[in-house]
């Protein structure tokens, strides 16, 4: 009793009174279950928050996440495989050699993205 008395002399709101001094200026809290990690990526790591508890906060049209507890790592962010090459490339050697775009996107993957070793590639198997 005392406590709550020393938080309202204090001009601190108990718990209930917190959550409508929220609902009033239109902020909503809402937990998150069953997230199993939460992963920060940067350009020289990655953060990742095993079992973390995250909640959701909106407020005035804005979502926050809250991230609280857990087990923390980093490690060195993961690089994507190149997705193949670009429509750009494919057309310059198809234009170069009168190949197709699929025959020029083939030699593009296998000359490693080289241009001169893709259209060279197409040329002599033409010849």
């Amino acid at each position: 009793m005392a406590y709550k008395a020393l938080k309202a002399a204090r001009g601190v709101p108990g718990g209930r009174d917190a959550m409508r001094m929220m609902q009033k200026m239109g902020m909503k809290m809402d937990e998150i279950p069953d997230v199993s990690s939460v992963i920060i990526r940067t350009s020289t790591k990655d953060i990742v928050i095993d079992e973390p508890s995250v909640t959701a906060i909106n407020m005035q049209g804005q979502t926050m996440y809250q991230i609280a507890g857990g087990r923390v790592s980093e490690s060195q962010p993961q690089s994507s495989a190149p997705s193949g090459p670009s429509e750009a490339d494919v057309q310059l050697v198809a234009q170069q050699t009168g190949a197709s775009a699929e025959d020029a996107a083939k030699a593009l993957v296998e000359a490693g993205g080289d241009l001169a070793k893709a259209i060279l590639s197409l040329k002599q198997n033409a010849a």
